[in-house]
């Protein structure tokens, strides 16, 4: 039995989950607590977690928004600025209506004081509850900022919260030669130090601090508990107006600068906090923006085109018509789009993967035969080389009349692809039925955000992964900075960019989404090693351009 489960005996009440989120990597979250949240009727959630949780809980899931005194909605997000007594009275009220509710914190739940009160009154009223812990803030940070917090001889570890800490509290960790872990405001990391030396910590203990841990936005910079303000300073980090942003400082000789050097995984990505334009889907960057990520980067899809039914339907019903009635000896799927286009109208008519049997399946590329599998069709051809209509010609075997009973090909298409298959496909003797299972047309412009970035060197770089991919995103968002890193799928693709006035800076080596990406890992660890063998600092492209230094400062 699942333990979120009412037990028998039990009162007919609901049931309150307290779920750790961790620091901010979504990645962070545990199996157990992405099973609640599939499970929950209601999610109550901090505003720095409600998007790390969201993506796991169930479609139809409430999200009741606190009430101020008057009645209306504090905020149009669950709990934000609310005060925690709000959001409290939303886990009680809704446990109390038999709901499944998951109380979502930034975190571990054991180390949240508003948690325990809210597990008391759980308590209280004899409403079943289970705690599913996080990684919690104080250990999570460290570990992504390269910071270990013991070692083989056995460190006194410390944690310290700055805004609650006593004096008796400061006396005894400044007493102390263990590792101390506070935690504390941007603009207080300063006071917190003071307090250390103060209390008996030498001024040239060394110090590391920590902002947005675990996330793409994270920045650590490393001093000594005497000179911490003055480097914020130089950094031009403070003063700023998000000064109250929380931070995580470790104090003592694990946080030393030579030790972060060679520990520093995270912010040592190659693409490490890089803004990436992927002009796709979501839907068909899916994959790719995963990839993205596990460099370090911020993928940011923007669809630059449409896919529509063909205008007329005639010619896509008589060719799956043919399918079934054994007109064809081949099938040759260009893209993910044809194969969704087939699959739906094999839906249309109460068909499913069965309908290929006795067909001969052929897909350019492995996403391509990826989209067939999830259908039920394990494609016979995917090209052995280049992944392109000409890489399938290669592969693609000559019309002999004796083995192949049948000399037509059924290749449902795009409305604008290209004539080299079919061609190609002609020369080996098949007999072609050129098929419109789709339009592509101009997709609606990006919001004005998105368009701004992109004219004003918003973004470090842009994936383009066909020639329409530039025509179009040039069409509706306007031709990117020139301090954007412009990276092209290939020879034709990078053509296209530059008589659109672009500088091609990346191309993949051959035609793979993935390997395009990785071709951008390789230019941005290039780039990052240049730097440092310069002794200068890393920064990303996108900072090169007017006034970057000055906003970044101001939003660190």
């Amino acid at each position: 039995m699942s333990p979120t489960s009412n037990l028998p005996g039990l009162p007919a009440h609901g049931h309150v989950t307290f779920l750790g989120a961790g620091p901010g990597d979504p990645g962070l979250l545990t199996l157990r607590a992405v099973e609640a949240l599939a499970r929950a009727d209601v999610l109550i959630a901090e505003p720095d977690v409600l998007d790390v949780v969201r993506v796991h809980a169930r479609g139809g899931v409430d999200t009741p928004l606190p009430q101020s005194a008057d009645g209306t909605s504090e905020s149009a997000q669950v709990p934000t600025a609310a005060p925690a007594q709000a959001a409290a009275n939303l886990v009680m009220e809704a446990a109390r209506g038999g709901r499944r509710v998951v109380r979502a914190v930034t975190g571990d739940p054991g180390l949240d004081t508003d948690a325990a009160d809210e597990m008391l009154a759980c308590a209280a009223e004899g409403i079943p509850f289970e705690v599913v812990p996080g990684i919690a803030t104080a250990v999570g940070v460290p570990a992504y900022a390269g910071v270990p917090l013991r070692d083989a001889q056995g460190t006194d570890v410390r944690f310290v919260d700055a805004r609650t800490a006593s004096d008796r509290c400061w006396s005894e960790v400044g007493a102390s030669d263990g590792t101390v872990v506070v935690s504390t405001a941007l603009d207080s990391v300063a006071a917190a130090a003071g307090e250390l030396v103060a209390a008996g910590r030498k001024p040239d203990t060394p110090l590391t601090v920590t902002i947005a841990g675990t996330t793409t936005r994270q920045r650590t910079w490393t001093a000594t508990l005497g000179t911490i303000a003055q480097v914020l300073k130089q950094a031009k980090v403070l003063p700023s107006p998000d000064g109250g942003r929380p931070v995580i400082a470790v104090v003592g000789e694990r946080s030393a600068a030579a030790r972060r050097d060679q520990l520093s995984w995270f912010e040592s990505k190659p693409l490490f906090g890089w803004r990436v334009l992927v002009p796709r889907t979501k839907e068909q960057a899916a994959s790719l923006s995963d990839q993205l990520r596990s460099y370090g980067a911020v993928p940011h899809e923007v669809p630059t085109i449409a896919v529509e039914p063909p205008r007329t339907p005639q010619q896509m019903e008589r060719a799956v018509k043919g399918l079934v009635t054994g007109r064809y000896e081949w099938i040759a799927f260009t893209s993910v789009n044809a194969v969704k286009a087939v699959r739906e109208k094999f839906e249309e008519y109460g068909l499913d993967a069965r309908a290929f049997a006795g067909i001969k399946v052929a897909a350019v590329g492995e996403q391509t035969a990826a989209a067939l599998i999830a259908f039920g069709v394990k494609p016979d051809l995917v090209p052995s080389g280049e992944q392109s209509a000409a890489g399938l010609l290669e592969d693609w075997p000559p019309y002999d009349p004796v083995f192949d009973p049948i000399d037509r090909v059924f290749l449902p298409r795009a409305d604008i692809a290209t004539e080299t298959l079919v061609a190609g496909l002609i020369d080996l003797g098949w007999e072609v039925d050129d098929v419109t299972a789709y339009r592509t047309v101009r997709a609606s412009p990006p919001p004005a955000e998105t368009r701004e970035a992109i004219k004003g060197g918003g973004f470090d770089a842009v994936l383009f992964t066909s020639s329409s991919t530039v025509r179009n995103l040039v069409g509706i968002a306007g031709k990117p900075h020139n301090v954007t890193v412009i990276a092209c799928i290939g020879p034709a693709t990078a053509k296209t960019a530059e008589e659109h006035g672009l500088r091609v800076d990346v191309m993949a080596p051959e035609p793979s989404v993935h390997k395009l990406a990785a071709a951008l890992a390789e230019f941005g660890a290039r780039r990052r090693t240049a730097a440092l063998e310069a002794g200068d600092p890393v920064t990303r492209p996108s900072e090169r351009r007017p006034g970057a230094r000055r906003r970044r400062a101001a939003a660190p």
